[in-house]
């Protein structure tokens, strides 16, 4: 595998300021809860979180753009929320990182917008409570969601799809805007089983080594068995190649008919894992965009993954913290 020198890796990032990336996907609100623990409730088995304060951050296909902001690139995400508080908050959480909002967050008022509550105590996720509408958007919602797509398309460099499966992402979206982006730039996808068979045409699928093997009905944890799954994907899909997250084991790059890449995990230390899927496509997009190889990108974004489970809660990664991981 080639190595990415921190020269490289500054070239790639300095282009990526310049390139317009879209997501489309299902936006949402991750709220945390702080506390501490001292006590074991009376009433049940369950301890007692003596609250300190509470954070809201941007969740879902939002911390994807999120994360696109702190590398530098351009970013515009398209999804839908409710009329409620929750939308009012993202969208304040959006313009605060200096993302547009006005014509990218579609509002259907029968919906709710997905918030994840998390309780943390002492460091530790004690329980998460969520609240959402999961069911597929009506096909009024669905003709918004494509012109907006297509219009946000107008000069970008590589699209995003980030399907949390809350019901934004449909194949009837993905037939009409995968093909029409596919022809001009990079299209990113971070699947889930219920669409798989609608990401196509696509440029790279991204799941996690679970969900990889779900998606294939294979069993073996393994090298092997990865290899065997990732082979499946491209073979059904036709995609041009697939890359697998593998937590502590690091990614396994299958790009055409190569033998698989694989890359070491850059974490030092892994505090939380929330979000990092988000951060590994963001980061695979801008370096996409930017002409990176598939290689390059690869290991770009394993080492801006590496950063984000070092944090506490949904975090991002900024150029800055992306380059100075790099010997």
């Amino acid at each position: 595998m080639s190595v990415l020198t921190r020269k490289r890796a500054q070239e790639i990032l300095e282009r990526g300021c310049d390139r317009k990336i879209v997501v489309l996907g299902d936006v949402m609100l991750d709220e945390f809860i702080w506390g501490d623990v001292s006590r074991i409730s009376p009433e049940a088995p369950v301890p007692v979180v003596n609250i300190q304060r509470e954070s809201a951050r941007l969740g879902g296909a939002a911390n994807v753009v999120a994360n696109l902001s702190a590398l530098g690139a351009r970013a515009t995400v398209i999804g839908v929320v409710g009329e409620d508080e929750a939308a009012a908050k993202l969208r304040a959480n959006l313009r605060s990182n200096g993302l547009p909002t006005d014509d990218s967050l579609i509002t259907d008022r029968s919906r709710q917008t997905t918030i994840k509550t998390r309780i943390i105590a002492h460091n530790q996720m004690v329980v998460r409570a969520d609240r959402e509408t999961r069911t597929q958007v009506n096909g009024q919602t669905e003709a918004q969601i494509i012109k907006a797509v297509k219009t946000a398309l107008a000069g970008a460099h590589a699209l995003v799809i980030s399907d949390y499966d809350k019901g934004v992402v449909t194949p009837q979206i993905l037939a009409e805007v995968l093909p029409y982006a596919y022809e001009s730039m990079p299209v990113l996808i971070d699947p889930k089983m219920h669409n798989f068979d609608s990401y196509r045409p696509a440029t790279l699928i991204t799941p996690n080594h679970h969900e990889a093997l779900r998606l294939t009905n294979l069993e073996e944890d393994t090298d092997c068995g990865l290899q065997l799954a990732a082979t499946r994907i491209r073979e059904r899909l036709g995609c041009d190649a697939v890359l697998i997250t593998r937590g502590d084991r690091g990614m396994m790059l299958v790009e055409g008919a190569r033998d698989p890449i694989m890359v070491a995990t850059a974490a030092r230390e892994v505090f939380d894992v929330t979000g990092a899927g988000d951060t590994v496509i963001g980061t695979l997009a801008v370096a996409l965009a930017a002409d990176a190889t598939m290689t390059e990108a690869a290991v770009l974004a394993n080492h801006a993954a590496g950063i984000v489970v070092g944090k506490l809660g949904t975090a991002t990664a900024s150029a800055h913290e992306v380059l100075d991981s790099i010997q």
